[in-house]
């Protein structure tokens, strides 16, 4: 009591007043009112990301890589998930005003080109690679796996074509750099549609050289140990602990894929000299991670403490129309055929003048939230069914939200958005609104900080609750000009915040469905 005597209303705080061991403040809501709709309007795309949590943040160099498939065998879900994940990482760095660069870090050399540059000499077709450079290297690389498994001469001309490639012959290469450029293209292709681009596509192969040089590195800092089947490891616990060793080169002298990360990120390094690189694999990869960056230490990198694994759960049962995912393609495919028969039977479905465009944006936002609303480490049973219900928290029904709210816009105008009057935003479902658009700052903030965009999805599903319910209550139709034009600001705000939380997430915000 004697607390609250002391305490003295301003502007912000309207009333005080106290409660069993509580003191109570009222906020004036006309100030609460005109500051949110004020700043998310002034700040547009910047909303909530202005705020004084990220006041004095330094501006970092950062990687992430993600994606990474291999050339000629599935995309699979995996390969999806890291897609949508590492550009929501790089997405949300390049808000804060990093500077990021996104790496795809290709699967482009191994064992599996030899089998490739065989495959294809005997069953390739050019056309066929032309044309659908994926698909044929596929089928190319499945077949050639059959006939190597029954007979010698194919799994011995594979391994002489792959030490040709290791060798340098230009014959060879040329065919790999041929595979390689088409497979990139195609891929270019696909992540379009995904709304995502790289910056650099990198690979295994620019590493064929310097992951030499690592292990000469290694070797004079006396950590190469040989053992008896001719192979090169290190022991990272240093007492011969089994699960601390960590193979490096194979015992005729080539590179593996540890060795190939190790020299990456030194490369990195040199050409980037970033303050943190975020890698985005499933978490099957954890140990591997957390060898290479051990190994990075001991070899005397101390900026290795600025890597970091961002892991993820598996997701089962994801198949299309044509049986397992094999292609990223197939999954786009069938987001967009799915969400056109669901808007055929929808009887609010809009004439578009892009459904195809339309059916695959609001697909994808489907999928992605389904695959966000969790911790990114838990593994989840994947369903159509569920990716698609109209009613629930989905991504369609953020699309839905968004698309309705462009279209009051779009149907009253910008007349009553010059007059405008903050007294007339006083109802409940005004103020919970206004509330919540206070808090995006928050939410960006605790994303920020673990990098699961769990906390944006939740608040955007709420802010689309909130913002249905007072749809039905607060008519823009029959109120007078002033009420109409307060609404109108309420919604458009919404709407805004809405959609940078969305683009944040990787989807790409619809105004008709």
């Amino acid at each position: 009591m004697r607390l609250a005597e002391k305490l003295k209303c301003d502007t912000v705080v309207s009333e005080i007043s106290t409660g069993q061991g509580t003191v109570n403040f009222k906020i004036n809501r006309e100030l609460l009112t005109k500051t949110v709709l004020q700043q998310v309007m002034e700040d547009g795309s910047k909303y909530g990301l202005k705020s004084e949590l990220f006041s004095g943040l330094p501006q970092k160099k950062i990687i992430v890589e993600f994606s990474s498939p291999n050339v000629a065998k599935k995309f699979h879900v995996g390969h999806l998930r890291s897609t949508i994940i590492g550009n929501f990482i790089a997405n949300l760095k390049e808000a804060l005003g990093h500077q990021v660069t996104r790496i795809n870090y290709l699967g482009d050399w191994g064992m599996q080109f030899g089998l490739l540059g065989t495959g294809f000499q005997l069953f390739g077709y050019e056309e066929k690679l032309q044309s659908n450079p994926l698909q044929h290297l596929f089928e190319v690389y499945v077949q050639v796996n059959k006939e190597a498994a029954d007979d010698k001469n194919v799994a011995k001309s594979a391994h002489e074509f792959f030490q040709r490639l290791e060798l340098g012959d230009t014959q060879a290469l040329a065919l790999w750099q041929k595979f390689r450029d088409l497979s990139i293209e195609e891929y270019t292709r696909i992540y379009k549609r995904l709304g995502i681009h790289f910056d650099e596509y990198s690979g295994e192969s620019f590493y064929r050289e310097k992951s030499q040089e690592v292990l000469k590195l290694l070797d004079s800092k006396g950590l190469l140990q040989k053992t008896v089947k001719g192979t090169a490891v290190v022991d990272l616990s240093g007492n011969g602990d089994p699960s601390s060793i960590c193979t490096v080169m194979r015992s005729d002298g080539t590179s593996l894929y540890t060795t190939r990360d190790l020299a990456a990120a030194i490369d990195r390094m040199d050409k980037y000299n970033f303050d943190k690189m975020i890698y985005v694999t499933d978490k099957g990869q954890k140990k591997h991670f957390q060898q290479v960056f051990q190994m990075l230490q001991i070899m005397g990198y101390d900026w290795a403490e600025r890597c970091q694994h961002v892991p993820f759960g598996v997701v089962q049962g994801m198949k299309t129309r044509r049986g397992d995912v094999t292609f990223l393609e197939d999954v786009l495919n069938e987001i967009r055929l799915r969400m056109l028969q669901n808007m055929a039977s929808v009887k609010t479905t809009k004439e578009l003048e892009n459904p195809q465009e339309t059916a695959e944006r609001v697909g994808l936002a489907a999928l992605i939230i389904q695959d966000f609303r969790g911790l990114l480490l838990s593994d989840y049973q994947f369903s159509w069914d569920r990716v698609f219900q109209s009613r629930g928290d989905t991504g369609v029904f953020l699309q839905y939200t968004h698309a309705r709210l462009h279209s009051l816009e779009e149907t009253f105008g910008c007349g009553y958005l010059n007059d405008f009057n903050t007294a007339c935003l006083q109802e409940p479902q005004s103020v919970s609104i206004l509330q919540h658009l206070l808090r995006f700052d928050e939410v960006l903030y605790r994303s920020s900080q673990d990098l699961q965009p769990r906390h944006i999805v939740s608040y955007l599903l709420t802010l689309s609750h909130l913002a249905a319910v007072a749809h039905k209550t607060l008519h823009i139709k029959s109120s007078p000009p002033e009420v109409a034009g307060a609404r109108l600001h309420l919604f458009k705000a919404v709407r805004c915040v809405l959609a940078n939380g969305m683009k944040l997430l990787g989807i790409t915000p619809v105004c008709k469905m």
